[in-house]
């Protein structure tokens, strides 16, 4: 069975000649980056259980001559709600909860708009986005950047009407990750960035990695955010959105991802550590599985290739078919993962 496992995290070095299965990466590169105006970029493959590549193109920030390597840091976004689903796996092999535990179990104050919602949504609802709330419900709690809490922020659900019945639609949504991630200090005792940094960056040996860019400071290796502003690419300041970091906040780097990566396509083993795990295989099948069916339209006909038979959500995962492979990632920065058989 071979596996592959890509990341790209879009954010030009000299090109170097590449031969075998990755020959042509560098200018597939620079192609990209020239079409979607990027000043740098990190990229990993990990292929049958190794790190095929790590590395980095161009420049951390625009005007600057400091370049990106497979060190630099860059803001995953929403590929953390799989470390958020990863942290929960582990305590359910742990038993401390289960997937289909209600939510109130946990968290007693918790509350949605709906009453039989509150009362029947368990911390497998929490992460499929089928809640009933509508695209994004809520973010502009958090993002510009707020100075509430993270309990302040769920406290404020029960206000928000659904823009849909329970369980019956997708609808992407960022709270109720954070209010999983809120559900590990009630059940460790650990704030969710601690436990992430003990039990998933720590074994995994992701050094470069952090949960906040409060830990950033001058001349650190982190790629800045750009963003076309009147017309024109130019660098922002890394938004701190601490107060929701369960659904998106971790900073990563090529090299680090690539060792999450392995992880995951090992069915939870850590790869290179005898009988050790992050969570057991069949929590890893567990949030690999279709939780929630997501719709299928075809594509563009320039991007006909891209058409898929299926595509659902799992458990911090989004799933699709591709020419037959199972494909498995997510966007925020950009993970894909493929296994063939």
């Amino acid at each position: 069975m071979a596996r592959i496992c890509v990341l790209l995290c879009i954010c030009l070095s000299p090109l170097r000649a590449q031969t075998g299965p990755l020959g042509g990466l560098d200018e597939y590169v620079a192609r990209a980056m020239q079409t979607f105006d990027v000043p740098g970029a990190a990229v990993a493959v990990v292929q049958n259980g190794e790190v095929a590549l790590a590395k980095g193109y161009g420049v951390r920030r625009m005007g600057e001559p400091a370049r990106v390597d497979e060190h630099t840091l860059f803001g995953i976004g929403s590929n953390t709600k799989a470390f958020t689903t990863a942290a929960l796996a582990m305590l359910v092999d742990e038993g401390k909860l289960n997937w289909d535990d209600p939510v109130i179990a946990h968290l007693e104050w918790f509350q949605m708009y709906d009453p039989y919602v509150t009362h029947e949504i368990t911390i497998r609802d929490l992460l499929t986005h089928r809640s009933g709330m509508g695209l994004g419900e809520g973010d502009l709690l958090f993002f510009p950047p707020s100075t509430y809490t993270r309990d302040e922020i769920l406290r404020k659900l029960r206000f928000m009407k659904p823009a849909s019945s329970f369980r019956s639609h997708y609808a992407y949504d960022n709270l109720l990750y954070l209010a999983a991630g809120q559900i590990v200090p009630t059940v460790t005792g650990q704030q969710w960035e601690d436990f992430v940094r003990e039990r998933i960056f720590g074994p995994l040996g992701m050094t470069d990695s952090n949960t906040s860019v409060a830990s950033y400071r001058p001349g650190d290796n982190f790629a800045t955010p750009h963003s076309e502003v009147e017309g024109k690419l130019t660098p922002l300041e890394p938004a701190r959105i601490d107060n929701t970091a369960p659904a998106g906040a971790i900073n990563s780097s090529a090299s680090d991802m690539a060792k999450w990566a392995s992880v995951q396509l090992n069915g939870g083993a850590i790869p290179g550590s005898e009988r050790k795990r992050l969570f057991s295989e069949r929590q890893g099948k567990e949030m690999w599985s279709p939780q929630t069916i997501l719709p299928v339209s075809d594509p563009p006909s320039a991007l006909a290739a891209l058409h898929t038979d299926f595509a659902a959500y799992g458990l911090g995962w989004v799933l699709r078919e591709y020419r037959g492979h199972k494909m498995v990632g997510h966007t925020g920065c950009r993970a894909t993962c493929r296994k063939s058989h």
